[in-house]
């Protein structure tokens, strides 16, 4: 049946009704937005928890063949139809308002009380290797095993090799936002987190915490166009191995997670630092045990725990809404 009117077509998909609906989903995407600045919480699943995650999905399924089929016939009307605008336009400004006005608040963490803040982010990936473990089936096969191995050492590797000075290229910022958003869609797994093993966290924080710098806005329209080749490309490649081949792909995530958790340990001592443009840059430093019980290690390791416990317990209520 043709569409014949805006009207029709922009109520042809599933969205807020009211003003108040419109809200309310608006708050929804501005949790899932903060979730994804936390390196270690999914933004996926706070989508759990709120009751959007299926409508989620089929929103980004919405962006298919018959949407792009029907803008290279400039039937607008019917485009309009396809896609689940008026789901998405609340959501992704949630989304990109929390990540605006809170940016500058984690950049100023990262940077300043970088112990307490590492042992938080610490006790959150721990958490979600914990729940991405549960999702696993009880019996081991030796499959399973290999991709669990595989993705460690994969990890471990690659946190290991990859230097403190990334590229501030626009092509791995573009990478960078493919990467990291293909993260929102796995609970359980971040896309901050991602941002961190990539060593571009701080760097995508510090634009958006100052977005009319000079350049920042390049490098934010540069990672917003690999956030969405990201959410069309990759994300549905990721969304094939999840359901053809879930377990297997579960077990490498996990294995990824236990391997990085290296890069992420509070506690380092510098073996070889350099100065650059007036800022010191690390070279190289070990994890380490901390030596003494100050106050800056009892904050640390209380967040640690609090910051397991709260995923914990996101992921129960998430359960709780699935069922």
């Amino acid at each position: 049946m043709k569409v014949t009117s805006w009207r029709d077509a922009w109520h042809e998909g599933p969205g807020p009704k009211t003003r108040s609906e419109f809200i309310i989903l608006y708050m929804k995407g501005f949790l899932m937005g903060i979730a994804d600045l936390i390196p270690g919480v999914s933004g996926g699943t706070i989508a759990f928890i709120t009751g959007i995650y299926s409508l989620f999905l089929d929103s980004i399924a919405s962006i298919n063949k018959e949407f792009f089929t029907h803008l290279l016939k400039l039937d607008f009307k019917s485009a309009l139809s396809v896609i689940h605008l008026r789901f998405i336009i609340p959501v992704l400004f949630g989304i990109l308002s929390a990540m605006l006005t809170l940016a500058r608040l984690m950049h100023y963490l990262m940077n300043e009380h970088p112990i307490p803040t590492w042992a938080t982010f610490f006790g959150l990936i721990c958490a979600s290797i914990f729940i991405i473990w549960k999702q696993l089936d009880k019996a081991f096969s030796p499959k399973m095993m290999f991709a669990i191995i595989v993705g460690t050492v994969f990890a471990y590797i690659m946190v290991s090799l990859i230097p403190v000075e990334t590229p501030e290229n626009f092509w791995f910022i573009y990478l960078c936002g493919i990467i990291g958003i293909t993260a929102m869609i796995l609970p359980g797994l971040s896309g901050s987190f991602l941002l961190l093993i990539l060593g571009k966290y701080e760097y995508i924080t510090g634009m958006l915490k100052n977005p009319f710098a000079d350049g920042a806005l390049a490098v934010i329209l540069v990672f917003s166009m690999g956030t969405v080749t990201g959410l069309l490309g990759f994300s549905k490649i990721l969304n094939f191995f999840m359901r053809e081949y879930r377990q297997v792909t579960m077990a490498f995530l996990t294995g990824v997670l236990i391997g990085s958790m290296k890069k992420v340990w509070p506690w380092k001592e510098v073996l070889e630092s350099v100065e650059i443009r007036g800022k010191v840059k690390v070279l190289r430093e070990i994890n380490i045990v901390p030596a003494s019980m100050d106050m800056e290690n009892v904050i640390a390791f209380t967040l640690l725990v609090i910051g397991f416990l709260v995923v914990i317990g996101l992921e129960k209520k998430a359960n709780k809404v699935i069922e």
